[in-house]
């Protein structure tokens, strides 16, 4: 469909999961696509952009560094001639780790990541949007950072405080045409939760995984992505501030038990 016909994106995290998925769609949809990962794995999800006909190139970079956000928005740039969506995806999860024993390091090197690293996304990525005034910043945030329950201490406020960026970045930017927007996963299939799904399958019981959601299911990559295509496209075009829960419908409802009506 060409949804983003000749427009560039950077996608942080690109390397595997929502990231990587989110890179394909974009190519797909016909965008010039700057994947980045501190994993060299990214450089297969540009080959895969490649095998299909797609442009794109890979950036092994932290999206925690200052230096590495700002060169990857120059690089592209440089490369494709503007910057109209970048998609600040990496995240740590950080396991769940009892309160007595977290620790101030744990707490920095998740926030460091989650956190921060969407605030330079936000900030280098703007100084270009802004000179085109236009452009579309998206957030994976969670909803781990809606309510408790979703994940551990430390990577539940660093989501909350993905979604509040998302706002107050919004509101910073206004009147310059730049969009901004979270997008808040539940339970997905990917690196960063693969041994939730392994463990499920090894006691037999991964039919239970996302039985607390009206669906009943847990979600894969493609279908966060397909919310981040929403939000880098046009269709969206008075879509701002907002975070979205991809989640099978888990934050509409306070936790019980949903029985089987089928």
């Amino acid at each position: 469909m060409n949804i983003l016909q000749g427009k560039t994106a950077l996608v942080t995290g690109a390397a595997s999961g929502i990231g990587r998925a989110s890179a394909l769609l974009f190519a797909a949809e016909g965008a010039n696509v700057v994947a980045l990962d501190r994993a060299p794995e990214v450089e297969a999800t540009v080959a895969a952009i490649h095998a299909a006909g797609g442009r794109a190139l890979a950036l092994i970079r932290d999206c925690a560094c200052d230096a590495d956000m700002a060169g990857a928005v120059s690089t592209a740039v440089k490369e494709y001639g503007a910057l109209d969506v970048c998609y600040a995806n990496a995240g740590v999860s950080g396991g769940m780790v009892p309160l007595p024993q977290q620790t101030v390091e744990h707490w920095a090197q998740i926030l460091q990541i989650n956190l921060i690293g969407g605030f330079l996304a936000i900030k280098h990525a703007s100084n270009v949007m802004v000179k085109q005034q236009r452009g579309s910043i998206i957030l994976t945030a969670s909803v781990a950072g809606l309510r408790s329950g979703a994940g551990g201490m430390p990577y539940s406020a660093s989501k909350a405080g993905v979604i509040s960026l998302a706002q107050t970045s919004a509101n910073h930017l206004a009147g310059t045409g730049i969009r901004v927007n979270a997008i808040c996963p539940g339970l997905i299939e990917t690196g960063m939760t693969r041994s939730i799904f392994e463990q499920a399958r090894a006691r037999g019981n991964d039919k239970k995984i996302g039985q607390l959601n009206p669906l009943k299911r847990a979600g894969v990559a493609g279908e966060i992505a397909q919310m981040a295509l929403f939000l880098a496209s046009d269709a969206a075009s008075y879509v701002n501030g907002q975070a979205y829960a991809v989640d099978g419908g888990l934050s509409s409802s306070l936790p019980i038990l949903i029985r089987d009506r089928s």
